[in-house]
């Protein structure tokens, strides 16, 4: 398990911090912006607004 959260760079940082903090009620807060900011990165590509788009 520790091989793969090596392997995830800075987000399987913060997880393993989280996780050893016991805040596991954050884990799901940082997923959502997490998300929040691939949907935004991915909507500012003008190859890919209309599938993003399309979502909404």
């Amino acid at each position: 398990m520790r091989d793969i959260i090596a392997r995830m760079g800075i987000l399987g940082e913060l997880i393993q911090f989280l996780w050893q903090r016991k805040l596991y009620w954050l884990i799901p807060m940082v997923l959502t912006l997490i998300l929040f900011a691939i949907l935004i990165i991915l909507g500012s590509n003008p190859a890919t607004q209309p599938f993003i788009y399309t979502l909404f």
